[in-house]
């Protein structure tokens, strides 16, 4: 019988910041999960705006994430 899941390499789970800034006004973004709550990477995360009442989604990133984004690497 064929599996119908897909396996995951195992990773740690995380909590995530309990703040961030935001974007659009430079207020503070406060989670909006219990900051105890622990996330796996690629969980969305939400944060909500103090000042602007913006909300933002975020992906929690995966262990080999090296913080710069999608873009191909420039040529030097």
């Amino acid at each position: 019988m064929e599996a119908r899941w897909s396996a995951r390499t195992t990773v740690g789970r995380m909590r995530a910041p309990e703040t961030i800034v935001c974007v659009d006004c430079g207020g503070t973004c406060h989670l909006l999960a219990h900051p105890e709550t622990e996330f796996d990477p690629g969980d969305p995360v939400a944060y909500r705006c103090a000042d602007c009442v913006d909300r933002w989604d975020l992906v929690m990133p995966d262990d080999e994430d090296d913080g710069q984004g999608d873009e191909a690497p420039r040529a030097v």
